[in-house]
């Protein structure tokens, strides 16, 4: 009689573990995939320099990076979050990384000085994160759109209008091949670092239509220097605009792994960023620091 009570203990016992594995099993399956990871300016020198005051260490300013794709995936996008990180931290901005478009509500985007769209593709984002999305720029925010940003939302004709121009699916773009560009303003701060002529590396895009009418046009490309091009002699890589009542920056440069590690590219990414952010906040002063390139 013992022995059958214990066995009858053992079985519910084997029976109870299982049934917790099965559940904690589940459980996991269930966690989202995708998460925001969160990177604070200078954490290491606020818990190493303990006399530096608040105001030197403390973030003046937070961006939000997507990198969400709904088509083509870029292999860079793992070292271009890594670049990004890098410069967040080494310019003093608290930086966000994710590809949870549940982070587009009217709450969460408040928060930030500007929002980049880092290597997108495809429909990202439902009717209702759009429609925040445009309510945070219409209060000022900002937007940085980074290569394939321009290869995203073909049905969202209001993000047209903030990237600028879309990619041309009918003419593609390049194979990565060396070109000249034409850095024909130099005064605002993606470009003040360039030279006048740019000769790099990369795959370069055709717009389904020019920007040139309805931006500011900061850097054009020669497409006399490759092969692939067909938009002529005028024919925009990157620009800014204002935009319905925010600021827009787009650079169609970026596909490669190798960009994230240019020194110039780099400087030229963060720039865009430095703009889009707006200016510092009241009071600031030089807390946010001079702008880093490493």
């Amino acid at each position: 009689m013992f022995r059958h009570r214990w066995l009858i203990v053992l079985a519910v016992v084997v029976i109870v573990a299982i049934a917790l594995f099965t559940v904690a099993t589940l459980l996991q399956g269930r966690k989202p995939a995708i998460t925001v990871s969160h990177m604070n300016c200078n954490t290491q020198a606020s818990s190493t320099n303990k006399s530096s005051s608040p105001s030197t260490n403390a973030c003046q300013r937070k961006i939000l990076v997507f990198s969400k794709t709904g088509a083509f995936r870029h292999a860079s996008i793992p070292v271009a979050i890594a670049a990004l990180k890098k410069l967040a931290v080494d310019n003093n901005v608290a930086a966000a990384f994710t590809e949870d478009p549940t982070v587009f509500s009217d709450a969460n985007l408040a928060q930030y000085d500007a929002v980049v769209f880092l290597l997108t593709t495809g429909d990202i984002l439902n009717d209702n994160q759009q429609a925040a999305f445009e309510r945070y720029i219409r209060s000022g925010g900002g937007y940085v759109g980074v290569h394939s940003a321009s290869d995203t939302e073909y049905n969202w004709s209001w993000y047209g209008g903030l990237v600028g121009a879309y990619f041309d699916r009918v003419h593609g773009h390049s194979s990565v091949v060396q070109a000249t560009i034409d850095v024909v303003d130099r005064t605002q701060p993606s470009t003040l670092m360039l030279p006048a002529h740019w000769i790099r590396t990369d795959e370069w895009y055709n717009f389904a239509t020019n920007p040139s009418g309805h931006v500011h046009v900061l850097m054009t490309i020669d497409e006399t220097t490759y092969k692939g091009g067909v938009m002529g002699s005028n024919h925009p890589i990157a620009w800014y605009h204002d935009y319905d009542g925010g600021r827009a920056w787009y650079t169609a440069l970026g596909h490669t792994s190798e960009s994230y590690s240019e020194p110039l590219f780099l400087a030229h990414l963060w720039g865009g960023i430095t703009y889009a952010m707006g200016p510092k906040p009241s009071g600031a002063g030089q807390a946010q620091g001079p702008l880093h390139f490493k």
